[in-house]
């Protein structure tokens, strides 16, 4: 086995992110505050406070802000040893405003260095020597290439016995529902953690019935978690349902990255040997804690917090 080889590996892109400070919006704006955010990297660096060795890859602009990434991942401890810096092309770039009290995102990631990913970009063997795999439907979305880098990584993790994780992360923003459709439900079939929201599945079953939902998800051979179906998760593996109520979060300030937070929760917890409702429970912390500061994913906890959340533990200030 590749000992260089991180428990949990995912990929995908990660675009430099420009916000307006105090929630103004981009026209009024004078300055804006410079960060960055990706589904798989957010994740990558909520698993890696966590205490769970992860790995992230993807192409970036060999720009400022492919630098600036790179550079802050590996400053995280998360492994980009197989990150790629591109100079044919930039790396993505996202602004978010607040428009009439609701949060707005704009994208700048056609033809980016990260729609440009091929399966022979793929590192094989360290996948293979992974524990466990992540991947989203965000990369899957960005152009041919990038889908069929996607399906090409969950095919050698699976000839591999590595086991998948798969996060639908439907973005309507990049295309149709009937396109999505048409490579998500497949690759839910190949996954062995399927980790969609109830407004997903909605649309990609077409249906708001959770009887008729809960019975396509039954034919699945994934443990399916059911992200913010009411105030609960939902776990369905080997014929049972269980609810997991949400930890509360007592001060929502960005609810963006909410759902990788509580990704990163659960594929840690899998990683650190706990049941998928234990998993879930750690979810549901990370994925509350996420949200109450700005960024993709700057309030991600640690163990020692998360673990404390956990174990009923007060928090002291001074």
């Amino acid at each position: 086995m590749n000992t260089a080889s991180p428990d949990l590996i995912t990929f995908g892109e990660s675009m430099a992110l420009f916000m307006p400070a105090e929630h103004r919006a981009l026209e009024r704006a004078a300055v804006l505050e410079q960060g960055f955010g990706g589904a798989e990297s957010n994740v990558a660096v909520g698993a890696a406070r966590l205490g769970v060795s992860v790995g992230w890859f993807g192409t970036l602009g060999n720009d400022p802000f492919g630098h600036m990434i790179v550079k802050t991942l590996r400053g995280e401890g998360v492994d980009v040893s197989r990150a790629k810096l591109s100079s044919e092309a930039p790396t993505g770039l996202m602004f978010r405003e607040t428009v009439a009290g609701r949060l707005a995102v704009h994208y700048y990631r056609k033809h980016s260095a990260a729609s440009r990913m091929t399966p022979e970009d793929l590192d094989e063997e360290y996948i293979r020597s992974s524990k466990l795999l992540h991947v989203t439907g965000i990369t899957a979305a960005l152009s041919d290439s990038s889908r069929q880098t996607v399906i090409r990584a969950m095919e050698i993790a699976r000839d591999a016995g590595v086991p998948v994780s798969f996060d639908p992360n439907l973005r309507l923003k990049l295309w149709s529902i009937e396109e999505a459709r048409k490579t998500l439900l497949p690759m839910a079939e190949m996954a062995d953690y399927f980790m969609p929201g109830w407004d997903e599945l909605q649309l990609l079953y077409e249906t708001q019935d959770w009887e008729i939902v809960a019975e396509r998800l039954a034919a699945l051979k994934a443990i399916s978690v059911v992200k913010s179906k009411g105030d609960r998760t939902i776990v369905l593996q080997d014929g049972r349902m269980d609810e997991v109520p949400f930890y509360p979060a007592d001060n929502v300030v960005d609810t963006v990255g909410a759902g990788d937070g509580f990704c990163a929760g659960f594929l840690a917890g899998i990683v650190k040997g706990m049941t998928p409702i234990e998993a879930v429970r750690l979810a549901s912390v990370t994925g509350s804690l996420a949200v109450q500061m700005r960024g993709d994913w700057e309030a991600l906890p640690t163990w020692e917090v998360a673990a404390g959340r956990l174990g009923g533990q007060a928090w002291v200030e001074r």
